[in-house]
């Protein structure tokens, strides 16, 4: 694994934000307009505010399923050029024991904008 792929990093960092509910930080870990493929249904986030707003309004239910965090049980750069690096990432759900209770498979898409790298596509087989 190339742990010092920018993509990597990008995905380790939105991970840390969203283990920490820094709702403002995990908005900064992604580009825009973000784009998020789950349960059948496109999610097009426009900017860091909207993606925010929305972070925090999804944290009573993650609080409510028993959710603590979430462990990167694998990640694998499957393709990658000098903007884009493509994903393959297994994500564990896991409560306050560090039980895992839910477990599944996504996608994502890292680019560099500006400079900046960040996850802008999600795709996952979250349940």
């Amino acid at each position: 694994m190339n742990t010092q792929s920018p993509g990597i990093k990008a995905a380790r960092e939105f991970i840390d934000a969203f283990n920490a509910q820094d709702h403002e930080r995990l908005g900064r870990a992604l580009n825009y307009p973000h784009i998020r493929l789950a349960l059948g249904e496109f999610k097009r986030i426009e900017s860091h505010n909207d993606f925010v707003d929305s972070s925090r309004s999804n944290e009573s239910r993650l609080r409510s399923e028993g959710w603590n965090h979430t462990k990167m049980r694998s990640i694998e750069v499957i393709h990658q050029g000098t903007d884009k690096i493509h994903l393959s990432i297994t994500n564990d759900r896991c409560d306050a024991d560090g039980k895992v209770y839910n477990s599944f498979d996504t996608m994502w898409v890292a680019t560099l904008q500006d400079g900046h790298w960040g996850i802008q596509f999600r795709s996952s087989f979250l349940r």
